[in-house]
């Protein structure tokens, strides 16, 4: 073997970053791989399209079947993204006798377990280090690094749009729809971007890293997902006030055999750790029984950072058919016939404190009839504001409480929804105090 031979399917933005990549740095892969890498065909819907100088046009084709089985092609870099084709192409690479390795976060949150259990039976490796966190290289650390520690939580800031509006929002005060628009006009946001701020592509990414780090094979679809489309520019000024920013967060945290899983705006102490990562950068922060804790910043989107993943991926795959191996990792870190189910904690029974806005009529008894139905349902007030108003006009109330169940808090909020004096459905987001 002097060459490993690469059959690339897609040329968009990551597609195009593993030809940068492999052509900027061809000598220092050589060096640490041993071998050149080598693209032999590149699959794309139209040939004829004006692309990067980058882009040998000679190496285009539109059958992506046939590349996927081309007999020359070692190793197949999926980075169509999406469902479909994806899916179809990967298990014919695998059944082609090919390695994969691929960026497609959707794709393995959606058919991981099918697509898995393909390579292990073709004896074929299936890697996807860029699929969370572009360039950082949290999946190698949950897979290796940290093999030997007991993990107990995994915080992540991992979808950078959503990062991005927050970032701006609260350094600049600028409303949500007005940041949002400016994202897409940057290219940081899609056109349609639900998947980004409502959350499910954080979601997708998280259910990855539980199987990761806990063994825990959860679907994102199970995963408590809340968007950042509800925040309020005073939403942002009020957790400044105490003290707060408000970052999108995935968590993940064991709780003796249960794993809590959710991803939703939170709200985190102004001067820690993940509270200083903004715009479209990403950072996931584990704390295990040996290491405590342990941050990973960088850049989570873009073309050379999500393709210098891909490429290194690529270069493990080669060390592999170097030595003779497949397989010598578990795809997701545990062997199956070894792994201790985990079961996902009912949300009704998730705790932590919470911010809440009401929005109420200003008259006496508003803050005494509040407060006395949250302490009915358990709920116990750690701090308040209340901003001037003339009497009898609308006005916020913004109250912080202590940890409180969410079966209990939804029920208060349900009860205090019915008092006359409450003009609107009110803002709830929950505080994460351990970070």
């Amino acid at each position: 073997m002097n060459e490993v031979r690469v059959g690339l399917l897609g040329c968009g933005t990551v597609g195009t970053g593993v030809l940068h990549i492999l052509s900027e740095n061809a000598d220092g892969i050589r060096a640490r791989l041993g071998l050149p890498i080598r693209v032999v065909g590149i699959a794309v819907k139209d040939t004829t399209r004006e692309r990067a100088a980058i882009v040998p046009m000679e190496l285009l084709r539109t059958d992506a079947t046939e590349l996927v089985q081309d007999p020359r092609v070692d190793v197949v870099i999926e980075t169509i993204g999406g469902l479909e084709p994806a899916r179809t192409l990967v298990l014919q690479a695998l059944a082609a006798g090919k390695h994969v390795v691929t960026a497609n976060k959707a794709l393995l949150a959606t058919h991981g377990p099918e697509l898995f259990s393909a390579a292990d039976t073709a004896k074929r490796d299936l890697i996807f280090e860029a699929s969370v966190g572009g360039g950082i290289p949290i999946i190698r650390m949950l897979r290796e690094g940290l093999a030997s520690d007991k993990l107990r939580s995994i915080y992540g800031i991992i979808n950078g749009t959503s990062n991005f509006i927050l970032s701006a929002m609260t350094k600049e005060g600028r409303p949500y729809d007005e940041v949002l628009k400016e994202a897409q006009d940057a290219g940081f946001a899609e056109a349609d971007p639900t998947m980004d701020v409502g959350g499910a592509d954080a979601a997708q990414k998280l259910s990855i890293l539980l199987a990761l780090g806990f063994g825990a094979q959860i679907s994102y679809s199970d995963i408590l997902t809340e968007g950042i489309d509800t925040v309020d520019a005073k939403d942002i000024a009020y957790a400044k006030h105490f003290g707060y920013r408000i970052k999108s967060l995935a968590i993940g945290r064991e709780h003796q055999g249960e794993i809590e899983a959710r991803v939703h705006p939170t709200l985190i102490r102004d001067g820690a750790l993940m509270a200083a990562v903004d715009g479209v950068f990403n950072a996931v922060l584990t704390d295990s029984h040996a290491m405590g804790t342990s941050l990973f910043y960088g850049k989570g989107a873009g073309m050379l950072p999500t393709a210098m993943s891909v490429v290194s991926d690529t270069i493990e795959v080669g060390r592999n058919l170097l030595s003779g191996t497949t397989g010598r990792l578990p795809h997701l870190a545990f062997h199956e016939e070894l792994r201790v189910e985990s079961k996902l904690r009912t949300h009704e029974d998730i705790t932590c404190p919470h911010y809440l806005r009401f929005t109420v009529r200003d008259q006496p008894g508003v803050v005494a009839g509040i407060a006395t139905l949250l302490g009915e349902h358990g709920i116990n007030i750690s701090q308040m504001l209340q901003p001037h108003a003339a009497e009898g006009q609308k006005v916020d109330l913004v109250i912080l409480t202590h940890e409180a169940r969410e079966s209990d808090l939804e029920r208060s909020l349900v009860a205090i929804g019915e008092l006359p004096y409450v003009l609107s459905s009110t803002q709830r987001i929950r505080i994460e105090p351990t970070l």
